[in-house]
């Protein structure tokens, strides 16, 4: 038997969404669905976290079997695929309560192979699963103007698409799994415009130039980037306040490095990416995992003798 697709709009009077991650990111996404009126139930390891969420209306469940037992839509944004496992497909897991024709979204950057595994079990309690994972850091994830990447079915994708709405902008691009692995290449071409970016600034710098200066011509001409806007004058700034934590993006890369093997698959050369995760595992070495993604800087001015 398939599972049914679902026959009623979303909409902020008949939906109830469940969420399950209420960190850097999941925090202010939470909030944004809790502002346009719906219904929200989060289950938090640490219910004293929830306590901001429950003062604008949010409910809390006691696990994430009894949250998906009383919601339409659970979203999860967690750590890493080992989470996600355990949150997901554990004994107590959102599948174990999930309602027929439920959908759970995964908006954690995780493993492709989980994301149709995740689908397929899913599938085999007559409901439906959606990678969709984000990129955007805290700002993007407060303003609501996250990249959302989804993998899955595309009817549902789009039947989920007022809730997306809320929190960014969606674009579909294939399949279970296809989330996660369009997250991994955004991984890997972020990473590497900070590295040039850093590497422009410590150069520049090392040459006796004004770094805002700096910093503005390039924003003219054809090497101008989201990157360089997000993070630009916090390099300038030697502010390295996490908006997403240098450790998470290393966990990102050892996924995108691992794809090949876990899936079996054709083996493709990532020397640029394995470089950067070397740069950013750089980071974690000095003590820096939980600092913002800009402070890559820091490794490339460790390298030229600059403290």
């Amino acid at each position: 038997m398939e599972a049914p697709y679902p026959t009623t709009p979303i909409s902020p009077s008949t939906t109830r969404i469940g969420w399950i991650g209420i960190g850097l990111m999941g925090s202010p996404m939470a909030s944004r669905l809790l502002a346009a009126g719906y219904s929200l139930t989060v289950f938090a390891r640490n219910p004293s976290k929830a306590l901001h969420l429950q003062s604008q209306g949010a409910f809390l469940a006691n696990s994430p079997q009894h949250l998906a037992q009383s919601c339409d839509v659970v979203f999860t944004i967690i750590g890493g695929p080992p989470d996600v496992r355990s949150v997901v497909l554990g004994p107590t897991g959102v599948l174990s309560g999930l309602n027929p024709g439920g959908v759970t979204v995964d908006m954690t950057t995780s493993s492709p192979s989980l994301a149709r595994e995740i689908s397929n079990a899913a599938g085999g309690k007559l409901g439906w699963a959606v990678d969709a994972p984000v990129s955007g850091a805290d700002a993007g994830a407060r303003e609501g103007k996250l990249a959302i990447m989804a993998g899955g079915d595309s009817r549902i994708v789009e039947w989920l698409s007022p809730l997306f709405e809320i929190m960014g902008k969606c674009t579909y691009v294939g399949g279970a799994g296809c989330g996660q692995s369009c997250k991994i290449g955004n991984q890997i071409v972020g990473s590497a415009n900070l590295v040039g970016l850093s590497e422009a600034l410590t150069f520049a710098g090392r040459a006796g130039l004004d770094l805002g200066k700096v910093l503005a011509g390039l924003k003219g001409g054809p090497a101008a980037n989201k990157i360089m806007e997000l993070f630009g004058e916090k390099m300038i700034e030697r502010d390295f306040r996490p908006g997403g934590f240098a450790e998470y993006l290393v966990k990102d890369f050892g996924i995108g490095l691992n794809f090949v093997e876990e899936d079996e698959g054709e083996v493709v050369a990532l020397p640029g990416a394995a470089l950067c995760k070397q740069l950013f595992s750089g980071m974690i070495a000095n003590g820096d995992a939980k600092l913002g993604l800009q402070g890559v800087i820091t490794v490339i001015e460790r390298l030229n003798g600059i403290n």
